[in-house]
């Protein structure tokens, strides 16, 4: 099948992205990464994505009045880009995709929602606040963007166990080991169906 065009939206480290190109490159992800946005121009992530030779831009959320004229300078520069589907990447900023976008923009939360998300449940938070609930269990869950932080449709989850040792490194390790099997599982089906339509 042809590789569906996919733009991806991070805020840090560009470990999900280096993930997925792992995956495209062992022919398990019919993907082609056609833009990649960072909200920070100082992040890994950019690195990450100009040393795969993708084109990347960084829009800063503070550079803007609000959050609808960040979108757009975001979409805009997006759209020669021609995305088939808006991928989130560890993306801490609220996005809304164009009202004329036809394809699916997805998230993935280092919790099982819809315990232990929205607003400012993000990276090691996620794992305080699992700990401090005193869960057995976590994981993480793949889910539709909306207009609200984590309240999309949810598409899949992984559980992980939380063990009797474990401090929020050791969970998080755990969890985003979870991340890197499932997104790809996620997108891979998403992808498949866009293909067949």
């Amino acid at each position: 099948m042809t590789p569906v065009r996919a733009a991806v939206l991070l805020s840090g480290s560009g470990r999900t992205l280096a993930n997925f190109l792992e995956h495209i490159e062992q022919g398990t992800l019919p993907l082609e990464i056609a833009a990649v946005v960072a909200s920070r121009p100082d992040v890994r992530g950019i690195d990450v994505a100009r040393e795969a030779g993708l084109p990347v831009a960084s829009f800063r959320r503070r550079d803007y009045p609000d959050t609808a004229t960040h979108n757009a300078a975001i979409n805009a520069w997006l759209a020669p880009h021609r995305p088939q589907i808006i991928v989130l990447a560890g993306y801490l900023c609220l996005y809304a995709a164009p009202k004329d976008f036809n394809g699916p923009v997805v998230n993935i939360h280092p919790a099982l929602l819809p315990k232990h998300g929205g607003q400012g449940y993000y990276g090691d938070r996620v794992h305080e606040a699992v700990l401090a609930a005193g869960d057995t269990e976590s994981g993480c869950t793949v889910h539709l963007v909306d207009d609200r932080y984590d309240s999309g449709r949810i598409l899949a989850q992984k559980r992980v166990p939380v063990l009797a040792h474990d401090d929020v490194g050791s969970l998080a390790a755990r969890v985003f080991a979870a991340e890197c099997e499932l997104y790809p599982a996620v997108l891979a089906e998403l992808a498949r169906g866009l293909a067949g339509d």
